[in-house]
């Protein structure tokens, strides 16, 4: 028999995919206007701090590897990333935002902003800083190794 805080833990997680779900959603219709896909906008947003492999964008955002890889290979095909050497393994290139992308990026930022303004005013400042810091919190015991 499962206790509270785990039967209340696995309606968080329940919820947590819904809102995924949504947001991506959400993203899908943002990014279409400038040719993008939600997914293809995570990875473009990651990039825009500067170059980085396939690998570190699927670590650092929590994705799997290949759906990272497949996506950007699209991106690399619609002109929105370029190749570059990397010195600390010639294997894994090097990724970087094109000019064509930083536009899109840029138009998606103004689009972006206008629909986090109209979504948060339905939820306290407060509330989503609990939010936010319980996410956090949860994502970091998630990684953590578990004894079974």
């Amino acid at each position: 028999m499962r206790s509270l805080r785990a039967e209340t833990f696995t309606r968080v997680i329940d919820a947590v995919f819904a809102c995924n779900g949504g947001f991506l959603a959400a993203g899908d219709a943002l990014t279409e206007p400038v040719g993008l896909t939600a997914a293809q906008w995570q990875v473009l947003g990651f990039l825009e701090d500067g170059p980085a492999t396939a690998a570190e964008v699927a670590r650092r955002r929590g994705l799997r590897r290949q759906s990272v890889q497949e996506t950007v290979n699209r991106l690399l095909r619609n002109g929105m990333l370029d190749r570059l050497p990397n010195p600390a393994d010639a294997r894994a290139p090097l990724l970087s935002v094109t000019r064509r992308a930083k536009e899109a990026l840029r138009e998606l930022g103004a689009a972006q902003t206008e629909w986090a303004e109209d979504v948060a005013e339905s939820v306290s400042q407060e509330d989503l800083e609990t939010t936010l810091r319980t996410l956090r919190r949860l994502r970091e015991v998630v990684a953590q190794p578990r004894l079974r």
